[in-house]
């Protein structure tokens, strides 16, 4: 197979496929319409999100057997339409879940106890007790939104605290050991923490919005290290303001563009993200929750693996 690599990812993967038989070709500047005049010549893309594979694209791959992607999501391929063409589609979860829910865990304990606001202070010379008196997470209710691996691998982190932890997922059965499924309107009774594990599709799209936030009975922190596009930013900043939010711990943002490789397009700061930015409630990271050294290599191989048992294991 000839296998076209449109990111730089771990060695690994080129060095495994190669080991399998694959010609690996690297293309990591050219522009999407340059690289749609040679893409007829490859039966493998692997992709990380330098652009969307969209209808266009996957009409002139008339070779293509797989998309590797090297993380998380599909949401930057036409999966419809890749499928109807019977193009194997992989992503690797699996290879960043624990990452995920380390960071996850590490934002809302930094959340609960001021850390970033206390940090800040104290390099400034302020030495403020009381205004940095947080709260424990023992005793607390914690509702997940969707349970697949990266909302497990939180829920796993969270077994060691007294904690009650519910999950919430369109699929069903998916409870286990860790988190009890329960429908949203029991976990918006519930929650005192939130945290999104979704993927970015049409229905999960703006999901965090007011009418979600006003139907939780109790004021709560909130965490995103799912997808930005999943939040409506002006009304997660207006539950702030309320305190109906106590704090929120955002990976992930609205204004990502597809590459994450920077926020504003013109470099416009949106008044919202201004207030985000300003706020001592609110702990900001680049999309870095499946960003380890550990998972770059795990996300890799769990890519070569895939493809593998696919095309090359009898």
């Amino acid at each position: 197979m000839k296998v076209l690599h449109l990111d730089t990812n771990h060695p690994l993967l080129i060095r495994q496929l190669a080991a399998l038989g694959c010609q690996n070709t690297e293309e990591y500047s050219a522009p999407k319409n340059e690289v749609e005049k040679i893409i007829h010549e490859f039966e493998g893309v692997i992709i990380r999100s330098r652009f969307k594979i969209d209808k266009t694209f996957l009409e002139k791959a008339t070779r293509l057997k797989f998309i590797g992607r090297v993380g998380a999501g599909l949401e930057n391929i036409d999966v419809d339409y890749a499928r109807e063409k019977g193009i194997f589609l992989a992503a690797a979860p699996e290879g960043n879940r624990n990452a995920v829910g380390e960071q996850a865990l590490g934002m809302l304990l930094s959340l609960m106890n001021n850390l970033n606001k206390a940090d800040r202070e104290v390099r400034q010379g302020i030495w403020d007790r009381e205004g940095n008196r947080g709260w424990e997470l023992d005793g607390k209710t914690v509702g997940l939104i969707g349970y697949g691996n990266t909302g497990q691998a939180f829920a796993k982190k969270l077994s060691g605290f007294d904690v009650e932890i519910l999950c919430h997922d369109i699929l069903e059965g998916v409870g286990n050991a860790f988190a009890r499924q329960v429908g949203i309107e029991e976990l918006q009774e519930k929650a005192d923490v939130v945290s999104l594990h979704v993927p970015q599709t049409s229905l999960t799209l703006g999901m965090v919005n007011t009418s979600f936030i006003k139907n939780f009975a109790k004021p709560f922190w909130f965490l995103n290290t799912a997808r930005g596009k999943c939040v409506k930013t002006a009304d997660l900043v207006e539950a702030l303001k309320t305190g109906k939010v106590l704090g929120a711990g955002l990976d992930v943002l609205e204004y990502e563009k597809t590459s994450f490789e920077d926020l504003f397009e013109k470099g416009a700061m949106p008044e919202d993200f201004k207030y985000l930015v300003n706020s001592d409630r609110v702990l900001l990271s680049p999309h870095i929750a499946g960003w380890t050294q550990e998972s770059k290599v795990k996300l890799a191989q769990t890519l070569v693996d895939k493809i593998k048992a696919r095309f090359f294991v009898s």
